[in-house]
C-alpha cells in the first residue's frame, strides 16, 4: 500500500520525462515511467507520473506554474 508524502523533491528530466529524483539526500535513477497524466488545480496545469527504480513505486507532481516537483506516494516492493 502506497504512503503518502507529499514533499517537495528535486527532478532531473531527460526528453521532458523525469529520469532521476532526490528525496531526502538519496538519488533514485527512475528505471520506467508507467503513467502520465495532466490535471488542472483551478487555473494550474499539473502533470502526474507513476515511475518506479524498479524497486520502488513513486508517484510524481510537476507544477507548470511554480515549476516544482512533489513527491505524492511511495511503496517498496513494486
Amino acid at each position: 500500500m502506497p504512503e503518502i508524502i507529499n514533499e517537495s523533491v528535486s527532478v532531473n528530466l531527460v526528453n521532458k520525462q523525469p529520469s532521476c529524483l532526490v528525496w531526502h539526500g538519496r538519488r533514485y535513477t527512475i528505471a520506467k515511467i508507467g503513467l502520465h497524466y495532466t490535471e488542472h488545480e483551478g487555473q494550474v496545469l499539473t502533470h502526474i507520473f507513476s515511475v518506479t527504480d524498479n524497486t520502488t513505486y513513486f508517484k510524481l507532481k510537476f507544477n507548470t506554474e511554480t515549476l516544482l516537483w512533489k513527491l505524492l506516494e511511495v511503496a517498496d516492493g513494486v
